[in-house]
C-alpha cells in the first residue's frame, strides 16, 4: 500500500497539486461543500475524500479531470472578479460537460480566452461592468463586448462569438 504522503506527492506530479490542496482552494472560493464538489465532478463523496486524504492517489474517469480543472479555473476566475452571479451558471455548465469536449481543442471554447484573461487580470468583474455603462452610449458594440467577455459565462461568450462573425 502506497504510504499517503508518497499518494499526495505523486498527485502533485500528476495534477500540478495534491487534490487535497485543490478541492481546499475550490471549497473556500466557491463555497461549495466537498459532496457539492463530487456531484459536480462525477465522483462518489468517499472517493473524493480518500482523493483529498491521499488515501488514493489518482482520479480514474478522465472527465472528472476535467471537470475538477474547470472549477479550478472557475475559483481562479472568482478571484479575479467573476459576477457572483456567473457562478451557478457555470456551476451548471461544468457539471453538464461530456466526454465529447474531451477531443476539442479545449475545455472552454470560447474562441480565445485570453480576451477574459487580460479583461480580468486588469479590472475586476464590477469595474467591467461600469466601464460597459460608460460605454454604452457612444460605444455600444466595445461596451458589449466588455460586458460579455469579462464577466459573462462560456455560453454568452460563444453566442456574442457568433454574433459578430455572421
Amino acid at each position: 500500500m502506497v504510504a499517503q504522503s508518497d499518494s499526495r506527492r505523486r498527485q502533485q506530479e500528476l495534477y500540478g497539486a495534491a487534490i487535497g490542496d485543490v478541492l481546499e482552494r475550490v471549497t473556500s472560493t466557491l463555497g461549495l461543500s466537498q459532496a457539492a464538489v463530487a456531484r459536480t465532478i462525477g465522483v462518489s463523496a468517499p472517493m473524493l475524500s480518500q482523493l483529498a486524504s491521499g488515501r488514493r492517489t489518482t482520479i480514474g474517469n478522465p472527465l472528472a479531470v476535467q471537470r475538477l480543472r474547470a472549477l479550478v479555473e472557475l475559483s481562479d476566475e472568482v478571484v479575479a472578479g467573476l459576477a457572483h452571479s456567473q457562478v451557478a451558471v457555470r456551476l451548471e455548465e461544468i457539471g453538464r460537460q461530456d466526454s465529447t469536449t474531451l477531443t476539442g481543442p479545449s475545455a472552454r471554447p470560447t474562441g480565445d480566452p485570453s480576451t477574459a484573461q487580460l479583461l480580468r487580470a486588469v479590472a475586476s468583474g464590477q469595474d467591467l461592468l461600469r466601464a460597459a455603462e460608460t460605454l454604452a452610449a457612444e460605444h455600444p458594440a466595445l461596451a458589449e463586448l466588455i460586458r460579455v467577455h469579462g464577466t459573462g459565462s462560456p455560453d454568452e461568450v460563444r453566442r456574442h462569438l457568433d454574433g459578430l462573425l455572421r
